[in-house]
């Protein structure tokens, strides 16, 4: 019988003690790797959250700084749309701009120069003072913080001995006189549309009511208004009325305060009347000046300017813009042997007649601009030449308002979209039976 050694593990109480006490001395370790970790995991989250909080003040710092961006950008839109303050140019700055009066004239026989000023594209005139001004800076600023999508904006003036040079912004295109009798080739317009007509018109007759009404200073009147003196801006053809505050700046108006302007009593008369002989008088009587054509009939008479005055010249534009005559027609009658001269008023009435009654669609086209190839509304027509008539009659206090004429302008412009649109007339070219 064999004795079997029974395999039994035996564990040595040291190595127990120490394996205990070795457990023991694990557990801080590990307690302290846990709090280590929750330390750092907190830290961590700290991180996140302070990582987090920055990046949306950092978002919200720039979506503030894209809002203040904005609305600078904004703002500096808005001031760059508004007029600025009036300058005051010395006269060297002038002489110096226009390479003392030698560098490139607007036109061979004008006082006026286009040139760089201060960085601005500008067009300077020179104008001949009729009155010395008291103070120019008040009336100069008034004139310049007007502003009208129609009116060329007046940027500044400048005094030298007994003239003024007045500086607006420069406006590219011909004179609607050019356009309307291009000198290159009669038989050429760029008005070659019945609406481009009426957009003209549109554009002067609300730029002509704003001067009148809105522009901040009572009683304005523009007294240059004529086809000449009228742009037809590339490439929308919008019309803008030059010269702008040129007769209250060199004084060729009667003064407010010795002459009330819509006066028409014989006191008035007479001193409009004596203002216009006594040209060589240093006085304050003015020199009235006028262009023939344009002037209404007490005007030419007696020197009497006012609103009206302005209507007049209107209606004379209109009657251009819809015939493509000149105000003034001189021909040689070789029966007589004798210059004949018929004014535009004349055959405008005899082209639609007394009355409505009277009207004659062949007579009135054939007085219509035949560049127009009779592609226009004739009962639009006809009453337009009526408003035009009613602009330039003899009698001033019987001439409508402007704000009453741009009423009826822009409605019958309207019409005429209308019938355009209806008929879907081509832009190349028309075809029409109507009698010539």
């Amino acid at each position: 019988m064999c004795n079997t050694r029974r395999s039994t593990n035996v564990t040595d109480p040291s190595a127990s003690r120490t394996t205990a006490s070795s457990r023991r001395r694990r557990t801080p370790r590990s307690s302290a790797a846990t709090s280590s970790s929750t330390t750092t995991a907190s830290s961590t989250s700290r991180f996140t959250t302070d990582t987090s909080s920055a990046a949306a003040a950092s978002a919200s710092a720039s979506s503030t700084s894209a809002a203040s961006s904005s609305t600078s950008s904004s703002l500096a839109g808005i001031r760059s749309s508004l007029p600025e303050n009036p300058l005051i140019y010395s006269f060297s700055e002038i002489a110096s701009a226009t390479n003392n009066f030698l560098g490139k004239r607007l036109s061979s026989s004008s006082s006026a120069w286009r040139c760089s000023l201060r960085g601005k594209d500008v067009a300077v005139f020179q104008r001949k003072l009729h009155r010395r001004l008291l103070d120019l800076r008040p009336l100069l600023s008034s004139l310049c913080k007007s502003h009208h999508s129609s009116i060329i904006p007046l940027r500044g003036a400048s005094l030298s001995s007994d003239h003024i040079y007045l500086v607006y912004d420069f406006v590219s295109g011909p004179s609607l006189s050019d356009s309307l009798r291009n000198p290159n080739n009669s038989n050429f317009t760029i008005l070659n549309t019945w609406l481009s007509r009426l957009h003209i018109a549109a554009d002067l007759s609300s730029g002509l009511h704003y001067i009148h009404r809105s522009s901040g200073l009572d009683h304005l009147i523009h007294n240059h208004l004529k086809s000449s003196s009228i742009i037809v801006s590339d490439p929308h053809l919008h019309a803008k009325i030059c010269h702008f505050g040129t007769a209250q700046l060199t004084g060729e108006l009667p003064d407010p305060d010795l002459h009330p302007p819509h006066s028409s009593s014989p006191s008035t008369s007479a001193s409009a009347s004596t203002s216009a002989s006594t040209k060589g008088s240093k006085s304050s009587e003015t020199k009235m000046k006028g262009t023939i054509g344009y002037m209404a009939p007490e005007f030419s008479r007696a020197g009497i300017v006012s609103q009206k005055t302005d209507v007049y010249a209107f209606g004379v534009v209109l009657l251009e813009l819809l015939s493509g005559q000149e105000p003034m027609k001189h021909r040689y009658d070789k029966t007589t042997k004798s210059i004949v001269t018929t004014s535009v008023i004349e055959s405008a009435r005899e082209a639609i007649g007394e009355s409505e009654s009277d009207r004659n669609d062949g007579r009135l086209r054939q007085w219509v601009d035949r560049r127009l190839r009779d592609s226009f509304p004739v009962e639009v027509a006809e009453r337009l030449i009526r408003v035009a008539l009613d602009c330039v009659h003899v009698e001033p206090d019987k001439r409508p308002d402007m704000e009453r004429v741009g009423g009826k302008v822009s409605k019958m412009y309207m019409e005429s979209e209308r019938w355009a649109e209806k008929l879907k007339i081509p832009t190349d070219f028309s075809v029409s039976m109507g009698p010539r």
